[in-house]
């Protein structure tokens, strides 16, 4: 795996990654509150929100825009490639992950109050989860259904459209599990504080791959242009790939130290994610 950096200018906690709507990879700065957007060749451009404060956290993309969490300052904001951003209030939620929906709404998860969220024309419907879950990362599964990460109650969750909840225990006790992605067939997700790989299908079957270190923190987790998935390693400075068989097949050491967190598979075919410690790092695999 062959491995470049890309060191952000003035950067101030690079956190997620999301491919936008133009074919650029953007990132959030949490500390600096505005994004960021990057070419595949590695030219920067800093995208202030004119928000103040702003802690922009975890972002995905829609057809036409990007939308980011606020989780510090409890809103959700869009901001389209010209740069125009727009926000809604979330008061006391803590928005954390967000996703673009099977009915075209945004969703995203309160991680304060413990609620998923639906978000379309500005308002917000809210479906509660456990009390004291922390909901974390969110997407759509290959069912049409939306799951998400329960970091405090070592669950995942599932929620219908129409608001069906199934909460799925997780087998290992304490997994804090974050970061989930979709394939064809299930959603695979990270277990930060059990230093896990997890995979679980539409009907709930779950299986558990233990990683050599189990300090490792995997954090966020995508698939890659050769189906098999990949995920950062926080604590270890690494982006690992393991196979749809729970093999782990080759890792690519980051700089030591640089806190991976966000992953997104590229329009290049190379997995992007970005470094809390100042950059946006390329993995070709």
């Amino acid at each position: 795996m062959r491995v470049t950096t890309f060191p952000v200018p003035d950067a101030d906690g690079p956190y997620g990654v999301a491919v936008g709507p133009d074919g650029a990879i953007w990132f959030t700065e949490v500390g600096a509150g505005r994004l960021g957007r990057m070419t595949t060749d590695g030219e920067h451009t800093p995208v202030p929100l004119k928000l103040s404060p702003c802690a922009p956290t975890v972002l995905t993309a829609t057809d036409d825009a990007l939308w980011f969490t606020d989780f510090r300052h409890h809103r959700l904001g869009r901001t389209t490639p010209a740069g125009r951003t727009t926000t809604v209030d979330l008061p006391g939620a803590g928005p954390y992950g967000v996703t673009g929906g099977p009915d075209g709404a945004v969703w995203c998860t309160a991680a304060t109050t413990g609620k998923i969220g639906r978000i379309e024309e500005g308002r917000a419907t809210w479906f509660d989860l456990p009390a004291g879950s922390f909901p974390a990362m969110i997407t759509t599964g290959p069912d049409g259904a939306l799951w998400c990460t329960l970091n405090q109650a070592g669950a995942i969750a599932r929620l219908g459209v129409d608001g069906d909840l199934r909460v799925h225990p997780l087998p290992t006790p304490g997994a804090g599990p974050v970061g989930i992605t979709a394939t064809a067939d299930a959603l695979w997700f990270t277990e930060v504080l059990a230093g896990r790989i997890g995979r679980i299908t539409p009907d709930g079957e779950i299986t558990e791959f233990a990683l050599p270190d189990p300090e490792a923190r995997p954090h966020a987790i995508t698939e890659g242009p050769d189906g098999a998935l990949w995920f950062t390693e926080w604590a270890t400075a690494a982006v690992t790939r393991v196979s749809v068989d729970g093999e782990l097949t080759g890792t690519a050491a980051l700089p030591p130290g640089s806190e991976p967190h966000g992953i997104a598979l590229g329009p290049d075919g190379a997995l992007w994610t970005a470094l809390e410690s100042g950059a946006v790092a390329r993995v070709e695999p």
